[in-house]
Parts: structure tokens; sequence; C-alpha cells
């Protein structure tokens, strides 16, 4: 919206009043980071309020007695915690972003679509209302459902917009300098797992007090770098793109999205403030969601689904400690793998306190963030 005001009323302006800046994409992602921290900071005292006076609070229950003993504080506490996220979010992208970019068009639809779906799961789940009508939150197949159906509309979308872009009908793998040949059949299929993966992935490690919010950031602020590198100039003076330089699939207007990941980014950094140990309130299926599928809609725009491996090694190894742990319980009748899965409860019921946890997870995702940005250079 700024964008598109700012580039309107140019032209009342004297060449000396001119002011540039505003259409570089990283002038605007950086912008982009404090608007939305800052409106996070403001509106998350109200939504918490609005929270506690709806009473929708978290009701942590594991069949594990010890570690429900460890987590009964956190009992209450106001959760849907992803709405200061989504709102932050989505309001940033529509102050700076391109709205124009067909990219953009579908990272809001994205948000939108998986926040409604992660809130209507957390209200049936938490709300007094809805448990008394016998609802405990929406059953397994209806939420696979509608994340399917959500991928599906956006990779039929994305192929679309792929349709005069080589580069996006390609599968591109690490440390290879060039694209594979993809069908059409495999880009949906790879779409649909893809964002319904990243979705589930998030709201696993969701667990613990800033734990899923800090591991987010880290994957937003690549995804920032990557979409950035995917369709943007390196200078006037040299009209080559950084795609072509790093050997990067070159993926033309996918660098708005910089600014998206970068609202995100402020977002999610905001929400911290109130999530961090003990948290004030947690993000829910109404932020996991939302965010998992959004990292997932990034990859697949950037064509780096493979690199999201790498980016997101955290949330990957959550998502496979529970993928461990129930195989092995069924194939051994009910010995465990882990003390208790996803990865970051085991760790909690080995003797690590809970920012202990966090905190290393934190870390892990830094050097996993690291890892992806090296194999950029290395093709």
């Amino acid at each position: 919206m700024v964008y598109h005001l700012l580039r309107h009323f140019s032209g009342f302006f004297s060449d000396t009043l001119h002011f540039y800046a505003y259409q570089h994409v990283l002038f605007r992602s950086v912008v982009a980071i404090l608007t939305s921290l800052a409106i996070s900071l403001l509106i998350g005292p109200r939504i918490i309020r609005w929270l506690m006076r709806k009473k929708i609070g978290d009701r942590p229950e594991f069949h594990h007695a010890a570690l429900n003993e460890l987590t009964k504080e956190k009992a209450n506490t106001p959760t849907m915690g992803g709405l200061i996220i989504l709102s932050s979010a989505i309001a940033t992208t529509l102050l700076w972003a391109r709205l124009d970019n067909p990219f953009v068009q579908k990272a809001i639809f994205v948000l939108l679509w998986f926040g409604s779906l992660g809130a209507v799961d957390d209200w049936l789940k938490l709300t007094a209302a809805a448990r008394q009508r016998g609802r405990d939150g929406l059953v397994a197949w209806e939420k696979i459902i509608f994340q399917i159906a959500g991928a599906v509309l956006i990779a039929s979308f994305l192929f679309f917009d792929f349709g005069n872009i080589e580069d996006g009908k390609q599968l591109w793998v690490p440390f290879y300098k060039n694209g594979l040949p993809l069908a059409t059949w495999t880009f949906i299929l790879i779409a649909i797992f893809y964002i319904t993966m990243t979705s589930n992935a998030v709201n696993l490690a969701d667990g613990m007090d800033g734990l899923a919010g800090g591991c987010v950031a880290m994957v937003s602020l690549v995804l920032v770098i990557l979409c950035y590198v995917a369709s943007e100039t390196m200078s006037q003076a040299m009209p080559k793109t950084w795609a072509s330089y790093l050997l990067l699939p070159h993926i033309p207007q996918a660098g708005e999205l910089s600014i998206f990941f970068a609202s995100i980014l402020g977002a999610v950094l905001g929400f911290l403030w109130f999530n961090c140990y003990p948290a004030q309130t947690f993000m829910g299926d109404t932020g996991s969601l939302a965010l998992g599928a959004a990292m997932g809609y990034g990859a697949l725009v950037t064509r780096n689904e493979i690199l999201l491996l790498i980016i997101g090694g955290v949330f990957v190894i959550e998502l496979m400690s529970v993928v461990l742990q129930v195989g092995y319980f069924k194939y051994t009748h009910g010995k465990r793998l882990f003390r208790c899965a996803p990865l970051h409860h085991h760790f909690h019921l080995a003797g690590w306190s809970e920012p202990q946890v966090v905190v290393r997870f934190w870390l892990m995702a830094a050097a996993f963030a690291a890892l992806a940005l090296a194999t950029i250079k290395i093709r």
C-alpha cells in the first residue's frame, strides 16, 4: 500500500524531493521487520487480555505422568497467540509489499487459510462451550483434508505462475548447478507434500515456551535472503541477477516475498516478547499451522524444497522423532525409542530445564540456517 501510494504521488514532487529508497526490496524488508515488530508489541497485550476473557487457555495433557507434572504450571495459559503473529505479518505485508505481485497475493492467502484452520481447531479444542458439546478440536482427517485442499490450490496457482518461468518447472538439488525437469503431476505432489509436512512439523515443535517461534525466526531470515537472490539484480551497474551468479533458480518477482518473510520475522520476534519463558501466551495451531505452511510456500516459490530440509532441520528432526517413536512402538509392541516425542520432551524428561532445551534448539536452528546458506555457494 505504501509502495503504491509513494509511486502514485512521486510525480507531484520536484526532482530534489524524489525519494527512491521505497523501490528497493531490501529497504522495504528492513522497514517491514521493524513495522511488524512494533505492531506485534502493540497489539500483543490486547489480544492476550481478550483470550483471557474468553478463557481460551491451554490444557496440556500427555500420556506420561512425569511430563504432565513438569508442564502443570502451563494450564490455562492463553492460547491462540498466533493471532498476534498473523495480524502483524499480514498488516505489514499489506503496507510495504507490492500488492499486484502474484506471489505476495498467494502468500497472504496461505496465512489466512491455514491460520483460519488452526483457529477453528484451537477454538473447538480450548473453549468451554465447544467442550460442552463434546468437541475436542478438529478430527485428524478433517484437519488433513483442509491442509491438502489449501496445498492443492496453492500448487495449482503456482504452476500457472511458472508457465513462462523455465527454472520454476524444475527441481533444484543442493550442490548441483542445474535443475531437473518436473512433470506437472510431480510438481503438484511435491507442493502438497511440502506444505502439509511443514505445517505439521512446526505444529509439533510448538511445545515449549519460545521453541517454535525462535526456530521460525531463523528459517524466515534465510527465506528473506533466498527470495531476494531469486530475482533481484546485483546492482544498477551490474544488471546480472544474484540467481545467475550463485547458480540458483531465477524466479522473477519472487523478491517481493522478502518483504512477506521479513514481516513474519518481525512479528515472530515481537511474539517472543510474550512467549519467552515463562510464556504469557502460546501460538497454538492458529500460528503454527500458518507459519509452517508459509515456510513450505517460500521453498516452493524459490524452488528450494530440498534445501528447506536443511534450513528447517530442527522441524525435520522433531517430525521424524514422532514418526520413529510411533513406528518403533508398533514394531516392538509397546517399547519406546525416546522417553517422549516430539524430541524436545525427551530432553526435558532427561533433566534439561525448559530454557536449556529451547536455547539449545535455537542454536541448532542457527547452525542449520548457516549450513543452508553455505550450500548456496557450493554448486
